[in-house]
């Protein structure tokens, strides 16, 4: 008989462990979210102010000398093309001449390419500082870098003209 009790507290300790007292549980009915349909694209609209006034001052300056240079750049590579164009063979005057010309020219290029690399650095910077750039800022430095950009590239082809015709 104890045995019969026991075993019949003992049923009534386990039915007992197998229900929960009211608690509150999330629904699982569908959330307003799941309602939009996925394949419905969502508008991206990027507000793009306008850039930080004394960035754009920065870069203008940038810009200007990348211009400044490739005036003395253009003078020259004339030079070295003038001589480039009469120079003899290679161990020749005229072709160490013509190559010394060349030199100067190509360090000429130098505050294009300083003003190229400076509006890098400008990007570069503010990517570690602030973990990104303001869209008015980017802007302004891509149009930047793509001006002087083309002035380097400008430069770079007449200098590979030039180093073609004195065989280099």
């Amino acid at each position: 008989m104890r045995t019969r009790i026991l075993l019949a507290l003992g049923l009534l300790g386990a039915a007992s462990a197998c229900s929960t007292p009211d608690a509150t549980y999330p629904s699982l009915a569908p959330r307003p979210q799941e309602a939009i349909d996925p394949r419905v694209p969502i508008p991206n609209v990027v507000r793009v102010d306008p850039a930080d006034p004394s960035l754009s001052a920065h870069l203008a300056g940038l810009i200007d000398q990348a211009q400044s240079g490739d005036q003395a750049f253009q003078a020259a590579a004339a030079n070295a093309e003038r001589l480039a164009s009469s120079a003899g063979p290679q161990p020749s005057e005229s072709w160490v001449a013509a190559q010394q010309a060349l030199s100067a020219a190509q360090e000429a290029r130098g505050p294009t390419v300083q003003a190229l690399g400076d509006i890098d650095g400008i990007a570069a910077a503010a990517l570690q500082k602030q973990g990104g750039i303001p869209a008015g800022n980017l802007a302004a430095i891509q149009a930047a870098a793509d001006k002087v950009a083309a002035i380097d590239d400008a430069e770079a082809s007449r200098i590979d003209a030039i180093e073609k015709r004195l065989g280099l």
